[in-house]
Formats: C-alpha cells, sequence, structure tokens
C-alpha cells in the first residue's frame, strides 16, 4: 500500500490543523506498517502510560537526586507520543479499530497524563508556583472540554487548537525542561506562560464553539419549521 493510501486510511476521522501534521502524519503512516503484531493497540497505549510514567518520575528524581534527572521526562515524551499517536492507527491499519472505545480510552488516558504532568511539576516546584500546576491542568482540562464539545456539535474531532497540538505541547514543554536543567527556576516563569496562552487560547476557542453552537441551534429550528410546513 502506497504512502498516500495509507496516509487516507488512518487519518480519515479527523481533522489536524498543527504545524506538525504533514511531518507528524508521514512518520506515523511510516511506523505503523512496522510495529509488530504481537503489540497491540491496546499494548501501544500501554506503552503510552509508561511514557506518562516517566515524566512523573523524571520530576520526582530531579527534586529528590538531581536536577539533571529531569531530561528523563524528554524521553517520557517521545515515548507518550509514540503509544497515544500509533494506539488508534494501528487500530485503523489492521482493520481492528472500535470507534467509540478508543475514543473514550483516549480522552482518559490523555487526562491521566495531563494530571500526572501536573503533580511532577507540583512535587518539583516550591511556594506559590504550586498554584501554577493547579492552573495548567485547569486550562488543559478546559480545553479538552472544548475540543469533545465541538465533536458533539460539529461531528468533527479535532484536537488541535489552531496552529498548536499535542505534538507541539510535548515539544514546548520538553524545551522547557531543558531550559530547566540550564537555569534553575526558569520552568515557573515558563509554566506562567504558558498558562497565560492557554487561557486566551481558550477564551478564543469558547467563543468560536459558541457560534457554532449559535449556528446550529438555529439551523435545527429552521428544521424543524420546514418539516411543520
Amino acid at each position: 500500500m502506497s504512502e498516500q493510501k495509507i496516509n487516507k486510511k488512518l487519518f480519515q476521522d479527523r481533522k489536524r490543523t498543527n504545524i506538525l501534521s504533514n511531518p507528524e502524519q508521514r512518520f506515523i503512516s511510516f511506523l505503523v506498517s512496522r510495529i509488530p503484531n504481537w503489540l497491540s493497540s491496546d499494548g501501544l497505549t500501554a506503552v503510552g502510560f509508561l511514557g506518562s510514567l516517566m515524566i512523573l518520575g523524571s520530576f520526582l528524581l530531579a527534586e529528590y537526586v538531581h536536577r539533571d534527572l529531569l531530561l528523563l521526562a524528554v524521553l517520557g515524551f517521545f515515548v507518550q507520543w509514540f503509544g497515544d499517536s500509533l494506539d488508534g492507527r494501528v487500530a485503523y491499519f489492521r482493520n481492528k479499530s472500535r470507534k467509540w472505545y478508543g475514543f473514550a480510552l483516549d480522552i482518559v488516558m490523555d487526562w491521566v497524563s495531563t494530571v500526572f504532568i501536573g503533580l511532577g511539576y507540583m512535587l518539583y516546584t516550591v511556594d506559590d508556583f504550586k498554584y501554577l500546576a493547579f492552573t495548567l491542568v485547569a486550562l488543559y482540562g478546559w480545553a479538552m472540554i472544548i475540543a469533545q464539545l465541538r465533536y458533539r456539535i460539529t461531528d468533527k474531532y479535532t484536537i488541535d487548537a489552531g496552529l498548536l497540538g499535542p505534538t507541539e505541547i510535548r515539544i514546548i514543554i520538553s524545551l522547557v525542561l531543558v531550559l530547566e536543567v540550564i537555569i534553575k527556576g526558569s520552568i515557573d516563569y515558563s509554566v506562567f506562560a504558558i498558562c497565560l496562552a492557554l487561557f486566551f487560547i481558550n477564551i478564543s476557542d469558547t467563543k468560536k464553539l459558541l457560534a457554532l453552537g449559535d449556528l446550529k441551534d438555529k439551523e435545527e429550528k429552521k428544521a424543524k419549521e420546514k418539516a411543520i410546513q
């Protein structure tokens, strides 16, 4: 099967707008046919969960052993990306997809991963910066709710907020961790900047979501009036 046909098959269920969508999709298309048969889509989900544990563990090791061990989280984000990006795509490639099972599992694991990252940061940072951990998790949860409501209204599932998607977020956080290893304490100001950006992105996306909801209400009202006539 050609790469173009694989791309079309694997990504027909969702619209991607993130910056790295094209190279990311090509890389995933390259990988799916090379995943051994003994590794199932649920197994890949477990791999992604292992990546989340690595991220949490890196914060603990950085706090109690050495700050340089934060770099373990960079590897953890790659492992997380590998499992999270390939579990559903491998199921599609093997014609074993379970749409709603996979959707539910993906959302739950995304939320667990987000909580682990927030918890790790909370355990690592000091003083009032710990409140940023709660803020980060809350804002990302808000973004997840927007994505689910958009899916409910439009029947089109997208996991991106404009040019930023989960992959870009992982890269940004990885760079933040590398900077923290170089400059201690920089993570707190980086997380604050991320929270600020997420807040304004969520405000914008919420306005767009409400506009979509209003448009659908009007369309349904017209459809009902036409049916009565």
